[in-house]
């Protein structure tokens, strides 16, 4: 065979091979990884707010340490803190809710693209309390007055020191605005996804959950996207 031919067919070999798709290269894998608190890298991917922010007095942490997360140690992700009812007495701020703390997720470098993918899972040891796990999504009305992303809220019930897995239909998160749920009907779009948070509020909650001042803690190992249908 000529060189001339041989190049040729390599050239038209390896054409058609990048022209055979297949099934596999169609459909993403079941879940991806969002976050995964194995390192403590990933702490540079977190920021903390709490109402001292507005002169309350509340307090967080975030750190990774050592685990029993099932049979093997590991690390994972702490964030804890304590929840007070009490304000700065030089605080210059007059909000009406306090006694609250939250771990948000800084922004994603543009966005990430959970659209084909139906629900989101988190493995995570609480205090019986409830939490809130919040996905914010590009702004829908993106006009320079609000500048805010979209927030969409579901509650996290956690039994205390047991881990588990926790699934949440994406269905289920409702549009909320300053932690309001937005009563209109409204579609998230999980394709635009700019960030995550998981935040704890003194009161408020499901039925049966731990509420009042004091402290909380909630450890996590990973959060990931499923596809279930």
């Amino acid at each position: 065979m000529s060189r001339l031919r041989a190049f040729w067919q390599a050239s038209f070999n390896a054409t058609k091979r990048a022209l055979v798709w297949s099934s596999d290269d169609l459909i993403p894998p079941s879940e991806r990884y969002i976050f995964n608190f194995n390192s403590k890298d990933e702490l540079k991917r977190w920021h903390l707010y709490s109402d001292s922010e507005y002169g309350g007095l509340s307090s967080a942490s975030l750190e990774i340490t050592d685990s029993t997360a099932g049979p093997d140690t590991s690390l994972t992700g702490v964030f804890s803190g304590n929840l007070s009812s009490d304000m700065s007495e030089d605080s210059t701020w007059r909000i009406r809710r306090y006694g609250f703390c939250g771990m948000r997720s800084k922004k994603f470098d543009g966005f990430i693209d959970l659209d084909a993918y139906d629900t989101i899972a988190m493995k995570i040891k609480g205090d019986g309390r409830c939490y809130i796990s919040t996905i914010y999504t590009e702004n829908w009305v993106n006009s320079p007055g609000q500048q805010e992303d979209n927030s969409w809220q579901a509650f996290v019930h956690t039994p205390q020191d047991r881990w588990q897995i926790l699934k949440i239909p994406l269905d289920q998160y409702l549009p909320t605005w300053r932690g309001n749920v937005i009563e209109a009907k409204l579609e998230m779009n999980p394709a635009r996804i700019v960030g995550m948070s998981l935040s704890v509020n003194a009161e408020g909650g499901v039925p049966g959950a731990k509420t009042g001042t004091g402290d909380f803690r909630l450890e996590v190992d990973w959060i990931k996207a499923l596809r279930t249908l």
